[in-house]
């Protein structure tokens, strides 16, 4: 029996669809049976585009019926999160007070997704002001874990990563400024794309004056169940626009000039507390890796202590100049709580300090250039520990430190604008857990390349557990 449409790839559905084997409408009708289903029980979408998604099907039936050229997500489900904007529809990044901040147009990466065919279910949820590592706020309410209730699902895109997790769309759009694809993706067992600061155009008309370390650090990709999916969405998401200056016309691919692949191995640090089973999972990736005729070897990158806390100065510096005063004003108790943690014992920069931080980030972004044109693919974990208990960022600003100390291989890789792919490998002890890989910027492919072994060797899906 041909398994529901809610649970096939985003590459096997666009097949199949082009070659008529369904249509539009029912993929899409399929989809939000299953956000009828599902999403009361987690809380991943707090927006669905039901009469939107059908009438989007009807249009895209209808191109397929006169034989029109079809994008790559032709009539594909998709969800976009609420902190960008979708025309029509409020871009409230969780925030009570911004439920009434209707978007005019959409952003480049919707628009996009829209040009290549895919129909957007929904919007998902986020922490206020997209600042937290769990997913909940005020005006939308708290997103699950689909695995355990009591762990998080990851912010800031764990709406995203739980709407994937559980067959409420084949691809999520995220956003990633220190860990907030990879995290919720590793959190809830899918595949999440941290891409190249440029290589996918980013712009919000709604609020539209990004501070620096934005500028720097954030970027847009998809999470999806599986790494062709997340090769697919980047085909589409990397298109160009001229509303992002930092946009690249870099190619997606590139000649495969290290054969075998070389891999470093990073699983230990003396500054951080790892847990075992995260450890495990790397030394497990690892052997697959070096099953599969690459070359593997135990390094430590350069300076990652360092970029893990320059991380940490730079994007609150710019916080207190660009963001603290609307956090504090308008955002709920938890995330308030999380932010005054995050700066808690930080001292003041003057203008010097903060340049003098700029010019030392680049020299740590070039040594990392050399170590990764050495080793062209890091693996590592993406936390040192395993999925946090809900609301650990409200016990006290001790605690707060603890989070940050284990997110550091997600802190240090976004402060460089590096990419970086987060791949499931299996459960242990009911939760997911996986890996993550890093490459040098625009170099999207070679993780990919080096997911698509380890999703092989894993067999791992989080459907096959939250399916029922």
């Amino acid at each position: 029996m041909t398994q529901p449409l809610w649970r096939w790839s985003a590459t096997n559905l666009a097949e199949a669809i082009r070659n008529k084997r369904f249509s539009v409408r029912e993929a899409t009708q399929s989809v939000l049976a299953r956000i009828a289903e599902v999403n009361p029980r987690v809380n991943a979408l707090a927006e669905v585009l039901a009469e939107e998604a059908l009438d989007a099907a009807d249009a895209a039936d209808r191109a397929l019926a006169r034989g029109d050229t079809l994008g790559p997500l032709h009539g594909v489900p998709v969800t976009i999160k609420v902190n960008i904007d979708t025309a029509g529809h409020a871009t409230t990044d969780g925030v009570v007070a911004a439920r009434d901040n209707l978007a005019t147009t959409d952003s480049p990466l919707v628009t996009h997704l829209r040009h290549a065919g895919a129909v957007i279910v929904g919007r998902s949820n986020t922490p206020a002001f997209s600042l937290r590592w769990f997913t909940d706020n005020d005006l939308h309410g708290r997103t699950l874990n689909p695995f355990d209730a009591r762990a998080t699902p990851g912010g800031s895109s764990g709406g995203a990563a739980a709407a994937v997790a559980m067959g409420m769309g084949s691809i999520g759009h995220g956003n990633d400024y220190g860990g907030s694809i990879r995290y919720p993706a590793w959190a809830c067992g899918v595949v999440g794309l941290r891409t190249t600061v440029g290589r996918v155009a980013s712009y919000k008309a709604s609020a539209p004056n990004r501070i620096i370390s934005n500028q720097q650090m954030s970027v847009q990709g998809p999470l999806t169940r599986t790494v062709a999916d997340a090769r697919l969405a980047l085909q589409v998401m990397a298109q160009g626009s001229p509303l992002d200056p930092q946009w690249t016309p870099a190619p997606l691919e590139y000649p495969n000039t290290h054969r075998p692949l070389k891999v470093a191995v990073f699983k230990r640090h003396a500054a951080y507390d790892a847990d075992p089973t995260v450890v495990a999972a790397i030394e497990q990736s690892a052997g697959w890796l070096a099953a599969a005729d690459c070359e593997v070897e135990e390094v430590e990158p350069p300076h990652f202590e360092e970029g893990a806390r320059l991380w940490r100065h730079l994007v609150m510096e710019d916080m207190r100049r660009g963001g603290q005063p609307a956090i504090e004003a308008m955002a709920d108790a938890g995330t308030k709580a999380a932010l005054r943690g995050y700066m808690k014992g930080l001292p003041v920069w003057d203008r010097d300090a903060y340049l003098d931080a700029l010019t030392r980030r680049f020299n740590i972004c070039r040594d990392w250039a050399v170590f990764l044109e050495q080793y062209p693919v890091l693996l590592m974990p993406n936390s040192w520990q395993r999925q946090f208990p809900v609301d650990a960022d409200r016990v006290s600003a001790q605690r707060v430190h603890e989070l940050i100390a284990a997110q550091s291989p997600l802190l240090g890789t976004a402060m460089m604008g590096l990419p970086g792919l987060a791949v499931p490998t299996g459960l242990v002890d009911g939760l997911p857990i996986g890996v993550q890989l890093v490459t040098s910027r625009f170099r999207e492919d070679l993780a990919l390349r080096a997911g698509e072994i380890i999703e092989r060797a894993a067999g791992f899906s989080a459907l096959d557990h939250l399916a029922a």
